[in-house]
């Protein structure tokens, strides 16, 4: 299908937008949640990456080692993973010191005036 699209468009959604990105929507969760930084959330994208080339590969004949497809996913799932990581760390900051900083839109915070 070319070097845009290796499988479906269907299938490019429902695997790596809708179950790959919604796990590393609530990887970036859980890292923020247990107060660990961005980049550990970054980290944890490399093996699920890993898991949803293996199901393009066996289940709708994808190529597995393909660093170009691997790379996509990646920056997809990454994306995905920092945004949870942020909105959640944004409402941990203005819940746990609301008395020293409020929001400032939906992924930031600042100090109080």
């Amino acid at each position: 299908m070319g070097m845009i699209w290796e499988v479906g468009i269907a299938d490019f959604i429902i695997v790596t937008l809708l179950l790959g990105g919604g796990a590393a929507y609530m990887t970036g969760r859980a890292t923020a949640n247990a107060w660990e930084p961005a980049s550990r959330a970054l980290a944890w994208m490399i093996p699920l990456t890993a898991a949803v080339r293996f199901i393009h590969f066996a289940m709708f004949d994808g190529t597995l080692l393909s660093p170009h497809f691997y790379l996509v996913d990646f920056v997809i799932l990454a994306a995905a993973a920092l945004f949870g990581h942020r909105l959640t760390r944004a409402r941990q900051m203005t819940r746990r010191y609301d008395w020293a900083i409020e929001s400032s839109g939906m992924l930031g915070w600042r100090l109080r005036s």
